[in-house]
């Protein structure tokens, strides 16, 4: 029955979205872009899979062929990007093989529920992320657009990860030469990757293992070569300079057991290096909630063990660092991204740079300021319709009503089918 009312849905969608080359979405408050005010009972006009106007509805002159969406009482800001996610779910691998709907219900619990329009996965199968992502570009599937790092590059494949990979029969390579590494840089460039993420630190059973500098200087370099950005995991403030002396350009995480030791946040000399490297960093808060959760870790443990994180994003936040949301959704199953944007106003983030780390931010970062971001004519018509005002409430950033996606509706929340599809798979 789930797997009929998907199919419905795909159906319903995508005929009606392929047929109108005009959408009007009328009556809204319109945040056009992060450090400007709203504007009040306006009109995006998008055709095909482009905005081309944006302006007071009283004034916006509609195409009479248009389809128009009453956005009255709601909220429009430009689609979001999650900078941290992983296509490795079972519904998500052996993707050639999997019915159109399974696929369909494990992105939109992912993703387009959520308001993502653009997702980077940092670490996953490169032929399977690339598979879903053809296919979502053919317009087969309802998803968002994908950037992807392809396999990781470790020297010892972390614990946590060693079993789901003889789970699922997976193989990431383990890096310990420089020529190999270079060459599989080039190797998964060449494949598609858009990207390149090492593990400075790779957590072990006892220890951290810490990838040796040269390697990782290798690495980075020849991404550089490519013109393509580097992610690092940390996981301690070794792998954070690691990551700063090796010349990475995002950190996938803040890191807390370093941190945890001396009670203390990121001290400002490690800061003011990283701000001054121009590292980004997508903090994945919610991370460490769910996986001391998972450990049983006490509640007044797991209460300092994000008290620590969320002092790290303040550190950088506050320095001016430029800070992309995350959610490391696919490695924890953990969708619903309230919690997030809990912690990092927590983290004295105003409501403006949360906008920011979703939009503006990873658009910029990623090379795609030109055209993505922002809610203004001549831009990819992605958009987020959601509920409320988030300006009064930062977690209604999280109460998304309808996402949209080069001018498609991918997800609405209206439809009894979307509904059904959009609960975790059991």
């Amino acid at each position: 029955m789930r797997l009929f009312a998907l199919a419905a849905l795909t159906l319903l969608l995508l005929p009606c979205t392929a047929q109108a080359t005009d959408l009007a979405l009328t009556n809204a408050t319109v945040y056009t872009q992060p450090d400007r005010p709203p504007l009040h009972d306006a009109t995006i006009l998008i055709h095909d899979t482009r905005i081309v106007a944006v302006g007071p509805t009283k004034s916006t002159k509609l195409p009479t062929t248009a389809r128009i969406i009453d956005c009255t009482g709601l909220t429009i800001t430009a689609g979001f990007w999650n900078s941290h996610v992983h296509f490795l779910p079972p519904q998500l691998l052996h993707a050639d093989h999997q019915p159109p709907a399974v696929l369909n219900a494990q992105l939109q619990t992912m993703f387009t529920r959520w308001g993502f329009t653009t997702v980077f996965d940092v670490a996953s199968p490169l032929s399977n992320t690339s598979n879903i992502r053809s296919q979502i570009e053919a317009g087969k599937l309802l998803g968002p657009h994908v950037l992807t790092v392809g396999d990781p590059f470790w020297v010892k494949t972390p614990v946590y990860v060693q079993r789901y990979l003889a789970e699922y029969n997976i193989t990431m390579p383990e890096a310990h030469s420089i020529p190999e590494a270079v060459a599989r840089v080039d190797r998964q460039i060449q494949d598609g990757a858009d990207g390149i993420k090492i593990f400075a630190g790779s957590i072990e059973a006892d220890h951290v293992e810490l990838m040796p500098l040269d390697l990782a200087r290798a690495i980075v370099a020849e991404a550089h070569r490519h013109n393509k950005l580097v992610f690092s995991h940390p996981s301690t403030i070794k792998g954070v300079e690691l990551s700063l002396d090796a010349g990475v350009d995002i950190l996938a995480h803040v890191t807390t057991d370093e941190a945890g030791e001396s009670g203390t946040t990121w001290p400002p000399e490690l800061v003011a290096r990283m701000k001054a490297a121009h590292m980004s960093l997508v903090p994945t808060l919610t991370l460490f909630d769910v996986e001391l959760q998972k450990g049983k870790a006490s509640p007044e443990v797991t209460q300092q063990v994000i008290a620590l994180a969320v002092s790290q994003l303040y550190a950088y936040a506050s320095a001016g660092g430029q800070i992309l949301f995350g959610t490391d959704i696919g490695y924890i199953d953990h969708y619903d991204t309230a919690e997030e944007f809990q912690l990092m106003s927590r983290a004295g983030m105003t409501f403006p740079q949360v906008l920011a780390s979703l939009t503006t931010n990873p658009a910029q970062r990623f090379g795609y300021a030109s055209r993505s971001g922002r809610i203004t004519p001549g831009f990819d018509a992605d958009l987020v319709i959601l509920k409320s005002d988030p300006a009064t409430d930062v977690t209604a950033l999280s109460h998304v009503a309808y996402t949209i996606r080069n001018g498609q509706i991918i997800f609405n929340s209206q439809s009894p089918a979307t509904q059904n599809s959009s609960q975790q798979p059991q």
